[in-house]
């Protein structure tokens, strides 16, 4: 074996080390999560108590004029297949983390198929889908009981079926695509992006066709929205669509877009490449329009009230995808240039294609080694403590987790560390403060309730949303907290309503903190 092959394999070796790292992180903060009975993440138990309400045949699209005060914010179809799991094993977070943990997998199988389809490389196939599971912002949202990666897992799945259905005009490819798109909308409404890149695309490939096709898929989507509108007595429109309605904070998107770049550049730069390419020497394909879009679109996104780094999501499987359509082509020296004005301007470059290609050979796996690099994060306690010695990581959260994007990020989640047995007892301290009285407690999150089966009442963020879209008045709520109706109000981040909270600091007083998971939990007694 010459020099060549033997740094290109130790190269391809390193690249997959890195990321078949990050993998096992990835796997065992999953598992970490699926072990830990409480919110996570703000806003988990919301989604259970979605899933608990429609196993019940009960809607969570109702007014938060009245107790219990509680309403969802998102599309049911998350929750829907969470249902069998409730009937089965009742109220618990380890099956929607699992969920979400499994549509990771199903998206990641889904890059590396495609770009091995398109390039017949293995590596580079392998090491796409492997780059997905390694982007810091799937790793935070990944193992949740939250219905984001769920939605991209349904998208990335629509987008390869129309992409390879429209063109052969396999109506039941076109047909299935179009299905697998209302899902990802139904999960979440963000999935309205991915349908703006569709539509852009088909309409460049056949408009006619596209036009008919986009009909008939806003027939089938509308109807539905229609129905969902009709049997909740119009809850349905108020909950979903005016509560989410809200401006950008620039700042935020700014800041969110120069993340981005820093953790995944290694892989836009060659994603960009591949988009210039088709432009000039091919054909548009659908994975590129949407790269483009998605980025553009959900990065602007990622600055509304609720946002952040998890609306990169999407973008992020499409950028697997078309970085390694590239990069697989030129590790097989298949990168071929049609005769055009373009390729003429080329034609001097020729003679050293076989040089360029033998360069390209070792650029495409450190091309993974960096982006390995770049989206570095491991544990720094516990068994992992030699490793990140020997490693010389630091933590940069918690005092026990490193993460190469730091949380210093507006909107960048402040997630992925290892929750430890004590988060566990501190969780439920809380909940046994909650069992020690008969009155009911007003809690921020709804885990703690759920496990001291009591009653969950509120969902303080889609409180604030309507608020701030003018539709909540919250007479009835403060009222009950003017009465000192709570035997303790549970705070976390604040996220009432102004008027709730200033009626919960008029009535209710600090009686101790209790750490959980990074965060300090207020744990509020009526004032004398």
């Amino acid at each position: 074996m010459t020099l060549l092959p033997r740094v290109q394999t130790g190269f391809y070796a390193g690249a997959f080390l890195i990321l078949g790292f990050a993998l096992v992180i990835y796997a065992l903060y999953a598992v970490n999560l699926m072990q830990f009975p409480f919110d996570y993440d703000q806003g988990e138990g919301f989604e259970l108590v979605d899933s608990i309400m429609l196993a019940r045949g009960e809607s969570p699209y109702r007014s938060v004029e009245e107790f219990p005060f509680y309403a969802s914010n998102y599309p049911p179809l998350y929750h829907v297949l969470a249902i069998p799991f409730v009937w089965a094993f009742g109220p618990e977070y380890w099956y929607g983390r699992l969920l979400s943990f499994l549509s990771t997998l199903v998206t990641a199988s889904v890059i590396g198929y495609t770009v091995w389809r398109e390039t017949k490389h293995w590596p580079v196939a392998a090491l796409a889908g492997l780059a997905f599971l390694s982007a810091n912002t799937v790793y935070h949202i990944g193992p949740l009981f939250r219905q984001h990666i769920s939605m991209v897992m349904f998208e990335t799945l629509a987008v390869v079926v129309l992409w390879r259905a429209f063109p052969k005009r396999d109506t039941r490819g076109v047909a299935l695509g179009f299905f697998l798109l209302i899902c990802a909308g139904y999960t979440k409404q963000l999935a309205a992006i991915t349908a703006v890149a569709v539509v852009l695309w088909l309409f460049v490939q056949n408009p006619r066709r596209a036009i008919l096709w986009t009909i008939g898929f806003g027939i089938a989507g509308g109807a539905i929205f229609l129905w969902l509108t009709w049997i909740t007595d119009g809850e349905w429109w108020r909950q979903t669509i005016v509560a989410n309605v809200g401006g950008i904070n620039a700042v935020q998107v700014f800041a969110l877009f120069n993340l981005y770049w820093k953790l995944y550049g290694f892989l836009i730069v060659p994603a960009v490449l591949w988009v210039a390419y088709e432009l000039y020497f091919s054909r548009i394909s659908l994975i590129s329009v949407w790269f483009v879009v998605s980025l553009l679109l959900g990065g602007s996104a990622s600055g509304t009230w609720g946002g952040g780094d998890s609306y990169f999501a999407t973008s992020i499987a499409a950028l697997c995808m078309v970085s390694g359509f590239l990069l697989g082509r030129l590790a097989n020296g298949a990168l071929t240039f049609p005769d055009n004005v373009y390729s003429r301007l080329l034609r001097p470059l020729s003679r050293f294609a076989p040089t360029l290609f033998a360069a390209a050979a070792l650029i495409v796996p450190l091309l993974y080694l960096g982006y390995g690099r770049a989206t570095f994060k491991m544990p720094t306690d516990g068994a992992f403590a030699p490793l990140a010695q020997a490693l010389n990581v630091q933590p940069n959260a918690l005092g026990r987790f490193y993460d190469s994007a730091g949380y210093d990020v507006g909107g960048y989640a402040q997630i992925g560390h290892f929750t430890t047995p004590e988060d566990i007892a501190n969780g439920f301290r809380i909940v046994e403060l909650i069992r020690s009285s008969e009155q009911p407690t007003l809690s921020e999150e709804a885990g703690f309730s759920l496990v001291a089966g009591r009653d969950v009442i509120t969902n303080p963020t889609q409180l604030l949303n309507l608020w701030r879209a003018g539709q909540f008045d919250g007479s009835t709520l403060i009222e009950m907290i003017d009465a000192r109706a709570f035997a303790f109000i549970v705070l976390r981040a604040r996220f009432y309503p102004d008027p709730v909270l200033i009626a919960i600091d008029t009535h209710y007083e600090l009686d101790q903190i209790i750490p959980m998971n990074g965060f300090n939990y207020e744990i509020l007694r009526p004032r004398d």
